[in-house]
C-alpha cells in the first residue's frame, strides 16, 4: 500500500516535472524563435526624436515653426514628478517594480478576456512595452507582436534606467492635436510649460494615450472628464496626491485652449508669411525636407520684423490701388449654400471653415464676411469675429460704385450703383472698417478683395546680403507662391545696367557717345525694328543720358559694340542668370529671371563691386545647440582688443571676391543716381540720402520693375499678372513700383540711415556736358554740368560716337531736329561760355523690350 502511494505520488511528480520541463522548453523555444530576428534595442540609447524646427527673428522672437510631428523634447530630469506620476498611475502603476513586463497585469487581462468572451480585450502593456511598440514594432494586436514586445522590454530594462525609459515614453507618445510628447501637449492644450501644470491638467494629459481622438476636450468632454477623474483617483491611491488635493482637482471642470479657456500659444506667433516659408523651402533643399522638419533646428532669421510689415503694406497698397483702379469686382470666389445661413451659429461655423485670406492688415484688418441679405441698395453682412447688432452690419451702396462685376461669360456688367449689382446672398467677401482719421470713430464697412494683379518685393543689406524684408504677393494665405524668389519674369530695362557695366569695364566712359537712331535686324522670325518707349530717336547721346532716359536703341548698339558674349558673362557673374542667351533682345531684359537674383545683383553695384550672397538666415543651430551654419564669414580683427579707443569701431575685414572693378561700380552708381534725380524715376523717388536705381517696363507693360539702393540698403519690386498680360495704359516701373520703393525706403532711411556713395581711389573727376558728352572747364557750373569719374591713366576721348555697326533703317527718321545751336553755362569765376547743342530728352520713358 505504501509502495503504491509512493508510486502514485512519484508518477504525479514525474508528470509535473516533465510538464514543467516541456513548458520551459516550449517557452524557451518560442522565445528563441521570436528573438532571432528582433530589431536591436540598443539604438534607443541614442534616441533622437523628430522635433520642431523653429525660426526666430534677430531679436529672439519666435516667428514660425515647422514639424511633421510637433514635439518639444524634454529630458527626464526636467519633467516634473507630477507629470511622471500621472502617466505611471494611468498606464503602469508598477513601473518602478517590474522588469519590463507585468505578469499580474497580463493574467488580469487574460481573465477579463475569457470572462467576457472576448468583448473586453484590454491591453496589459507596461510603459516599457509601449516604448518597444512605438519605436521598434508595429501596432497590430497579435500574440506574435506581444511576445516580441515582452522580449524586447526585458532587454531594454537591462540596458536603460527607469528614468531613461520614461523619458523615451513621455517624449514619443502621441497625445492628439499633432502634439507628440508631454511638453508639446501641455503647450497645445493649456499654453503652459510642464512645471506650470495643475494635477487635474497633468491627469488630463495622462488620459490621452489610450485614444486621443476619443478624448477630445470639446467633442468628448464628459468622457474625457471620466477618464481624468479615474487617473486622479489612481494618483491618490498610489500616494502621489493627498485626499484634499484629489477632492479639489476632481471638482475642476475640463479646461483647455480648444474650449476657449486659455489663449492659444499660436496667438504669440505671427501668421506664416512669405519670408519664413522661403526659409523652409531653401533649408529643405539644403538639408533635405525630412531633416528640416524633424531635426529640431534653431534658425536665426535675418528678418527685420518692423521693416517686413512696412514692405508688406507698401506692396499691398500698390497692388490694391491698381486693382481698384481697374474697377473689376471678382471677390473671393467663395460662396456659402443657403442651408448654411439659417441662423447665426450655423453661418459663423461655416464661415470659419472657408479658405479665404485672414492675414491682410492694410489700413486696418480685413475680415471675412458673408452676405446675409441683399436689399434695394445695401447688403447686410455677417462678419467673422464681430458681434451682431440689432441694426446689423451693412455694405452701403456708396461703397460699390467703383466696380463692375465680371459675369460668368467673362464680360463686364455696368458700373454698380447698388450693393446687389456686385453681391449675392451667400457670397463670402472681405471687409474693412472705415474710420475717421481724427479720432478713429467707426464710419462704415468697406468692401475689399484680394488683388488679381500680383508682384514681389525684397530688401537687403548691400554689404552682408542679409534680407530684411520679403513679400511674395498680395497675401500669403491667398497664394503661397513666392513671386520674389520663384516667379521667372522679364526684367526689361532694369537689366540695362549690366550692359552698361560691361561697357564701362571695356573702356567706355559715362561721357562716351552712342548713336540713338533706328535699327533694323533680320531674325529667323522676321525683321525686328526695336524702338524707344517714346517712339522717337535722339541722335548721338552720352551713355549717362542713355541709362537715365532708358534708351533702348542705345543699349542695343552698345551691346553690339561690347559683344553679347561679354554682356552675358557679366550677367552670369552677377548671378542674374546661370546661362544667358547671347541674343541682342536679351540686352533689353527679355530673358526671364527672379526679383531675388536682380536685387542681389544690384547690391554689388552699391557695395563697390564685391560679391554678396543673399541670405534669409544668419545662423542655424542643431538640436544640441551647435552652430552648423553661419552666413557672415568676415573676420573682426579688433573685436578681441580690450583697449579699443572710445568711439572707434572695430575693423571688419571682408574676404569676399570682387565681381567688378570698384571704379566701374562707382561710375555706374553715379549714372543710376541720375535715373532717380532727373531720369525715369524722378518725381517718384525722393529720399533724403543719395539714391540710385533703375526702372524697368517690359513689352506692352506685362511686367514693371524698380530696383534702387542707398549706400547700405537695396530694395526691388516687380508687379505683373501671374499669367503675363498687359497692365494697361500708364503702367510703368516708375508709376507702379516706384511708390513701393519710396514708401519702404523712407522708413528704412530713418532706421538705417545712409550717406554718400564711396568714391574709390584710382580716379579723378572731369566735368562734362551730360547731354553732349563734351568736356567742360574744371570751374564750370550750371544745370547741364556733370562731374564724371575717370580712371587715372586712361585719357578719355571726347566726341567719338559709336553706332554698334548697324546700318540705319531705310526710310526711318534719324532723329528729331535739334533746334538749339548751343547754350550758355556759367563758370565758377562768373564767366559765361557756350557749349554745344543737347540731345532732346523726348518723352520721359521707362524703357522696355522694344
Amino acid at each position: 500500500m505504501i509502495r503504491f502511494i509512493f508510486s502514485f505520488f512519484g508518477a504525479i511528480f514525474t508528470f509535473v516535472t516533465l510538464g514543467i520541463a516541456m513548458a520551459a522548453l516550449t517557452v524557451g523555444g518560442v522565445i528563441w524563435m521570436y528573438a532571432r530576428d528582433l530589431p536591436s534595442h540598443e539604438s534607443l540609447a541614442q534616441y533622437k526624436p523628430p522635433t520642431i524646427s523653429r525660426i526666430y527673428s534677430g531679436k529672439g522672437q519666435l516667428i514660425d515653426e515647422f514639424a511633421k510631428e510637433r514635439r518639444l523634447f524634454t529630458p527626464a530630469d526636467e519633467i516634473p514628478d507630477l507629470v511622471k506620476e500621472a502617466f505611471i498611475s494611468a498606464e503602469d502603476k508598477n513601473f518602478y517594480v517590474h522588469h519590463g513586463y507585468d505578469l499580474r497585469g497580463i493574467a488580469a487581462a487574460v481573465f477579463d478576456a475569457v470572462r467576457t468572451r472576448g468583448q473586453d480585450v484590454r491591453g496589459a502593456s507596461t510603459i516599457t512595452q509601449q516604448v518597444m511598440k512605438n519605436f521598434l514594432l508595429s501596432g497590430d494586436r497579435k500574440a506574435e507582436r506581444k511576445i516580441k514586445e515582452i522580449i524586447l522590454a526585458s532587454r531594454l530594462e537591462e540596458s536603460l534606467s527607469k528614468d531613461q525609459i520614461l523619458e523615451l515614453y513621455l517624449n514619443e507618445i502621441f497625445l492628439g492635436q499633432n502634439s507628440y510628447g508631454v511638453a508639446a501637449a501641455a503647450q497645445t492644450y493649456f499654453n503652459k510649460t510642464l512645471s506650470e501644470l495643475e494635477p487635474s491638467e497633468a491627469a488630463m494629459l495622462a488620459s490621452m494615450p489610450k485614444a486621443p481622438s476619443d478624448f477630445h476636450p470639446v467633442r468628448n468632454k464628459e468622457r474625457l472628464k471620466q477618464r481624468r477623474d479615474y487617473v486622479l483617483r489612481e494618483m491618490k491611491e498610489n500616494g502621489y496626491i493627498t485626499d484634499e488635493v484629489y477632492e479639489h482637482e476632481v471638482a475642476e471642470p475640463i479646461r483647455s485652449v480648444q474650449n476657449g479657456d486659455f489663449e492659444s500659444f499660436r496667438t504669440a506667433v505671427p501668421p506664416r508669411n512669405y519670408f519664413t516659408d522661403e526659409i523652409r523651402r531653401q533649408l529643405s533643399q539644403d538639408f533635405g525636407e525630412g531633416e528640416f522638419f524633424t531635426g529640431g533646428f534653431t534658425v536665426r532669421a535675418t528678418i527685420d520684423e518692423e521693416m517686413q510689415v512696412i514692405g508688406e503694406h507698401a506692396l499691398q497698397r500698390a497692388l490694391e490701388k491698381y486693382d481698384r483702379g481697374r474697377g473689376i469686382w471678382h471677390g473671393t470666389y467663395t460662396t456659402l449654400p443657403a442651408e448654411k445661413l439659417t441662423d447665426e451659429s450655423t453661418w459663423r461655423a461655416a464661415l470659419a471653415e472657408t479658405e479665404v485670406p485672414r492675414d491682410i492688415d492694410l489700413d486696418g484688418r480685413w475680415r471675412p464676411a458673408v452676405v446675409l441679405k441683399v436689399g434695394n441698395s445695401d447688403a447686410r453682412i455677417g462678419i467673422e469675429g464681430v458681434e451682431e447688432t440689432a441694426e446689423g452690419h451693412w455694405i452701403r451702396a456708396e461703397d460699390v460704385t467703383w466696380a463692375r462685376k465680371r459675369q460668368a461669360d467673362g464680360t463686364l456688367s455696368k458700373k454698380a450703383t447698388t450693393a446687389g449689382d456686385l453681391l449675392d446672398v451667400g457670397d463670402v467677401v472681405l471687409v474693412r472698417a472705415i474710420t475717421k482719421d481724427a479720432d478713429g470713430t467707426f464710419v462704415r464697412w468697406s468692401l475689399r478683395q484680394p488683388s488679381e494683379v500680383q508682384g514681389g518685393f525684397m530688401a537687403m543689406d548691400v554689404n552682408t546680403g542679409r534680407v530684411i524684408a520679403m513679400q511674395g504677393g498680395f497675401s500669403y494665405q491667398d497664394s503661397v507662391f513666392n513671386r520674389a524668389t520663384q516667379a521667372q519674369r522679364q526684367p526689361g530695362s532694369s537689366f540695362k545696367p549690366f550692359v552698361y557695366a560691361a561697357a564701362l569695364d571695356s573702356g567706355y566712359s559715362p561721357a562716351t557717345i552712342v548713336v540713338d537712331a533706328p535699327i533694323e535686324i533680320n531674325t529667323p522670325s522676321g525683321l525686328w525694328r526695336p524702338r524707344n518707349s517714346s517712339n522717337k530717336y535722339y541722335g548721338p547721346t552720352p551713355l549717362r543720358t542713355g541709362i537715365e532716359q532708358s534708351r533702348n536703341l542705345m543699349t542695343i548698339r552698345l551691346a553690339q559694340e561690347v559683344g553679347m558674349d561679354v554682356v552675358a558673362g557679366y550677367a552670369e557673374r552677377f548671378g542674374v542668370y546661370d546661362h544667358m542667351g547671347t541674343f541682342l533682345a536679351n540686352s533689353l531684359g527679355s530673358e526671364e529671371t527672379t526679383l531675388y537674383k536682380m536685387v542681389a545683383a544690384y547690391a554689388m553695384f552699391a557695395n563697390g563691386g564685391e560679391r554678396v550672397e543673399p541670405t534669409l538666415v544668419d545662423r542655424i543651430q542643431d538640436r544640441y545647440g551647435r552652430t552648423i551654419y553661419r552666413h557672415d564669414k568676415r573676420t573682426c580683427t579688433d573685436c578681441d582688443q580690450l583697449g579699443l579707443p572710445q568711439g572707434e569701431a572695430p575693423r571688419i575685414v571682408s574676404n569676399r571676391n570682387r565681381v567688378m572693378d570698384a571704379i566701374t561700380a562707382y561710375q555706374l552708381t553715379s549714372m543710376m543716381k541720375g535715373v532717380v534725380e532727373r531720369g525715369t524715376a524722378s518725381g517718384v523717388v525722393n529720399l533724403p540720402v543719395p539714391t540710385a536705381g533703375k526702372t524697368g517696363t517690359t513689352n506692352d507693360a506685362r511686367d514693371v520693375w524698380f530696383i534702387g539702393f542707398t549706400s547700405n540698403i537695396v530694395a526691388g519690386c516687380y508687379i505683373g499678372f501671374d499669367r503675363p498680360r498687359p497692365l494697361g495704359h500708364g503702367a510703368y516701373g516708375s508709376s507702379l513700383c516706384g511708390p513701393v520703393f519710396q514708401e519702404f525706403m523712407t522708413e528704412a532711411v530713418k532706421k538705417y540711415g545712409g550717406g554718400p556713395f564711396n568714391v574709390p581711389p584710382g580716379g579723378h573727376f572731369i566735368k562734362i556736358d551730360r547731354y553732349t558728352g563734351s568736356r567742360l572747364p574744371d570751374d564750370a557750373s550750371g544745370p547741364y554740368v556733370q562731374a564724371e569719374y575717370f580712371r587715372d591713366g586712361w585719357e578719355p576721348i571726347f566726341g567719338l560716337a559709336y553706332d554698334g555697326g548697324f546700318a540705319m533703317g531705310s526710310n526711318l527718321p534719324l532723329m528729331d531736329e535739334v533746334r538749339e545751336s548751343g547754350r550758355q553755362v556759367t563758370t565758377s569765376t562768373g564767366e559765361s561760355v557756350i557749349v554745344g547743342p543737347k540731345a532732346d530728352f523726348g518723352t520721359v520713358s521707362s524703357g522696355g523690350l522694344y
